[in-house]
């Protein structure tokens, strides 16, 4: 299993870079988690567009969902220029009906995922926790059946995280205020805040993710070390995880 930071940023993307968007991999199969501002322009690094199978979208903010229109537009005139018929899956919830059913689109298809039911994309199997945010949002726990990762998606901190993410082998964590601040009206997390769910879920690696666009980003790992003893690292565009091949 192979991740790559396509966008990190929150609300907005900073020059040449992106909003939440992450590329998961395994065996050839390749899916997006979330397809934030900037994602595209940025996606071409680290893969063919093309070659995506799936894309699954935690809530319907623009900065995850931005660039889904171009990501429509894509496929629509790759089709055109090489006479192809691909259709792509784009997976998100139900609860938002008129977002849900802009996900279909010429050459995507919308399809809903049930969050209290497990579900199965290519080789891999997600199931969904409801995050505490302004609107309905599914952090997702995702295993290829040997290594398994937590997204917490967009989220104040809720002690349900705790055993959602146990023993995960990286957790990728909200991490939008520093510790000194308050986050949870606006549903997100602070650094330690992100470290106590990793240090008391026994999570193999953390990744801050989701950044504020003020302060010295550094300082967010520095304050998760107060909290969490593990391999902690900072998102970065390019960024990558992955387990080795059994």
């Amino acid at each position: 299993m192979k991740l790559t930071v396509v966008g990190f940023w929150g609300a907005y993307p900073e020059m040449n870079s992106a909003t939440s968007c992450y590329l998961l991999e395994k065996d050839g199969y390749k899916i997006l988690l979330d397809c934030g501002s900037g994602a595209l322009a940025q996606l071409p690094k680290y893969t063919e567009v093309i070659d995506l199978q799936a894309v699954l979208v935690s809530h319907y903010h623009q900065d995850h969902i931005a660039d889904i229109g171009m990501l429509q537009y894509y496929f629509l005139v790759q089709n055109a220029i090489h006479h192809t018929k691909k259709i792509l899956p784009i997976y998100g919830h139900r609860e938002d009906e008129q977002a849900f059913a802009k996900l279909s689109h010429q050459a995507t298809q919308g399809r809903a995922y049930v969050p209290d039911e497990p579900m199965e994309i290519g080789p891999f199997t997600i199931t969904f926790l409801k995050t505490k945010h302004p609107v309905p949002c599914y952090g997702m726990r995702i295993t290829d059946g040997e290594s398994t990762l937590v997204y917490t998606a967009d989220s104040s901190f809720q002690n349900a995280f705790i055993p959602f993410a146990k023993d995960a082998d990286l957790l990728i964590t909200d991490c939008s205020f520093y510790e000194e601040q308050n986050g949870s009206e606006s549903g997100h997390m602070t650094s330690v805040e992100s470290a106590i769910i990793a240090e008391n879920a026994n999570v193999s690696h953390l990744l801050l993710s989701h950044h504020p666009h003020f302060g010295d980003r550094k300082q967010l790992k520095k304050e998760a070390e107060k909290v969490y003893r593990g391999k902690i690292d900072l998102a970065e565009s390019g960024f990558q995880w992955y387990t080795s091949p059994s």
